[in-house]
């Protein structure tokens, strides 16, 4: 009998242990920030979700996130004969868990229209009640005397946009000219949308990526089609909610979804020389020579456009390291490649140069 209980004691614990885990993910750094994975799209039963708000942190937590927004929806609660309607109750419920397991765990909302203006949402408001109005632009100055940093979701959603393709509208343009609107989902769920990186390079707002999750989130994206779930890199000074939001209204952010990277040239570059380490050649027969390339993040590389006398086209898969062949002359300059997951423009890519190490 005391064998049978250790061999259960021993499963339970074998089990409680692998539900425990939390994914270590390695993205690209931009010098002197920290980079924070963040979430800012997901729901709960409070709104339209299936999910009760602790579930949303543990998942986050297993994800390897550093910060997740709550957005419930203000004016849409399909639950409310079961769950009585409370904008805040989200928060209130997950935020002991999201501070027991190292989560910053921002307050928004999700404000719902049809478009225009379409859905924003709202993060780092204090009282989602005051939201609770008929005028959107109330809602929207509402919002800003709690000092949210407000961003449009999914522009090219079909169920509003037919054709799919973004565009900025009258109320967009007055939000942008008051200083009420500052960055647009260029990745929501399983699309994403070219036109938001020219939109926002623009007009200077926050390039954004989230789950828009309203199920169970491992559900939601699965292997093979998603290695991971959607998330928003932003690069903050420090690991708190102040940095965070600092970071975000400066514009420090990329979009991680599926094995793609979008970010704008000047931040796209630094991060792509953070995990990309070329060695010095290891063997050089006169004619040409052979060095080690290494990725140490989660993201692959894939290069192509190569110069002659090099590969035409090379990947470097995450956490790996390939073997290079090129003519000799690339000691003395560079080779030149586009790294076609990386994204920095609505027809562009990050163009880059890598030389060997010397020796």
């Amino acid at each position: 009998m005391k064998t049978k209980l250790l061999v259960i004691t021993t499963l339970l614990l074998g089990t409680m242990s692998l539900q425990a885990q939390r994914q270590m993910v390695n993205v690209p750094e931009l010098p002197s920030y920290v980079t924070l994975k963040c979430d800012f799209h997901i729901h709960t039963v409070f709104s339209d979700g299936n999910v009760w708000p602790t579930n949303r942190v543990s998942e986050a937590w297993r994800d390897g996130l550093d910060a997740i927004a709550i957005t419930d929806h203000i004016e849409y609660q399909p639950h409310k004969q079961y769950i009585p309607t409370d904008h805040s109750a989200a928060w209130k419920i997950a935020s002991a868990m999201a501070a027991d397991n190292n989560i910053i765990l921002v307050m928004g909302t999700e404000i719902t229209r049809g478009m225009p203006p379409g859905h924003l949402n709202a993060l780092f408001i204090t009282d989602p009640d005051l939201l609770a109005t008929d005028d959107f632009m109330k809602v929207v100055e509402a919002a800003m005397a709690q000092g949210a940093f407000i961003h449009w979701n999914h522009p090219g959603w079909k169920s509003q946009q037919p054709d799919g393709i973004p565009r900025m509208y009258d109320v967009h343009r007055e939000m942008i000219a008051k200083g009420w609107l500052h960055g647009i989902e260029y990745f929501n769920g399983g699309e994403y949308y070219p036109l938001v990186m020219d939109m926002c390079r623009e007009n200077k707002l926050a390039l954004i990526g989230n789950s828009d999750t309203h199920g169970v989130i491992s559900e939601e994206y699965t292997a093979p089609r998603y290695s991971h779930r959607p998330m928003t890199l932003v690069f903050a000074k420090e690991r708190t909610a102040e940095s965070l939001k600092e970071a975000l209204f400066a514009g420090r952010t990329a979009v991680w979804y599926g094995d793609n990277l979008a970010a704008f040239e000047e931040i796209a570059l630094p991060l792509f020389r953070s995990v990309i380490t070329a060695g010095a050649p290891y063997k050089d027969d006169g004619t040409r020579i052979w060095f080690e390339l290494c990725n140490s993040s989660d993201i692959p590389m894939k290069l192509s456009g190569g110069p002659e006398g090099a590969p035409a086209m090379l990947t470097v898969p995450a956490r790996s390291m390939v073997i290079v062949r090129a003519d000799r002359k690339y000691l003395s300059q560079p080779l030149t490649y586009n790294v076609d997951n990386i994204i920095t423009g609505s027809d562009s890519v990050l163009k880059v140069e890598i030389s060997p190490a010397k020796k």
